[in-house]
């Protein structure tokens, strides 16, 4: 075995340039994003930013890797059976990047902790699970009201559907309209608002498979990886002050299977229209 390899950030990282900038590469070294959950979407996530070279990390997450995880989180292994999520996607930025500063929740968000998760931060994105609803709208608002961006992209089929939520825009809230709802009508509501409409549909083979009784989706790589690389893009975008992000309620939804591409702005105002019921401003088909 050879000499192990010293750490050198411009080294590591040297590939990106030219699509960014020495100075971006830079300024990208020093901003800090928070992720919510380190599973299917969060731990593959991660690993995108932190390739990307950006320098600091609050990661949370309560749970630990187990065989249910294995067909799409990228920290599920069986050398990690049984570990703390966060303990083991620390290991793996700290290997990609040695001088990252990680903080780490391993109780996961809870109302104690949002002030703390989100102090000092200039992004924030959304890992958490699906059906966790009640603390995805308390970190969403918290972040509208300390003036952070923040971020969706949720794996739906083979594709992915992606929003961001800027500072004196459209809000979380005002975006789903969730509050005071019943679950299951949360879970609609978020959903719809997700993919209105609907890329993914017509190729569920076992539609049983989605039980939000249950709490049970299906799920693939392929979404959680698509997931990762839009928001990568949305990050760039964000941090650097460079390229065109229409904010919410402007919706994107890409399906890789059907190879479509929706754009849409949803017509409504805080209060209004529910989610899904959106004019088409744009859409491109492949």
């Amino acid at each position: 075995m050879g000499k192990p390899a010293q750490f050198e950030y411009a080294e590591a990282f040297a590939r990106n340039i030219g699509w960014f900038t020495e100075a971006e590469q830079s300024a990208l070294r020093g901003k800090r994003v928070a992720i919510a959950g380190m599973g299917g979407v969060g731990g593959i996530h991660l690993l995108t930013l932190a390739r990307l070279g950006i320098g600091a990390f609050h990661i949370a997450d309560f749970d630990s890797f187990d065989l249910a995880n294995f067909n799409r989180q990228f920290g599920a292994s069986m050398a990690t059976v049984g570990q703390s999520k966060v303990d083991v996607m620390e290991e793996m930025v700290s290997d990609i990047n040695p001088e990252a500063v990680i903080t780490r929740f391993a109780s996961g968000v809870t109302v104690e902790n949002i002030d703390t998760f989100l102090q000092g931060v200039d992004l924030f994105v959304d890992g958490f699970d699906f059906f966790v609803i009640d603390m995805r709208c308390r970190v969403f608002a918290r972040c509208a009201e300390l003036g952070i961006p923040a971020v969706t992209a949720a794996p739906i089929g083979m594709g992915t559907a992606y929003l961001a939520f800027m500072p004196g825009k459209m809000t979380f809230e005002q975006y789903f309209q969730l509050d005071g709802q019943p679950e299951m009508e949360q879970y609609m509501r978020f959903y719809m608002g997700l993919a209105p409409e609907g890329l993914h549909r017509p190729y569920l083979v076992d539609a049983s498979r989605l039980d939000l009784h249950a709490k049970t989706a299906p799920s693939t790589v392929i979404g959680c990886v698509l997931s990762a690389g839009v928001t990568g893009m949305m990050a760039v975008k964000i941090l650097l002050g460079r390229g065109d992000l229409k904010p919410a309620p402007w919706h994107y939804h890409f399906d890789a299977f059907r190879s479509k591409l929706v754009v849409k702005r949803v017509n409504k105002q805080a209060g209004g229209q529910e989610p899904g019921q959106s004019s088409d401003v744009r859409r491109r088909r492949g």
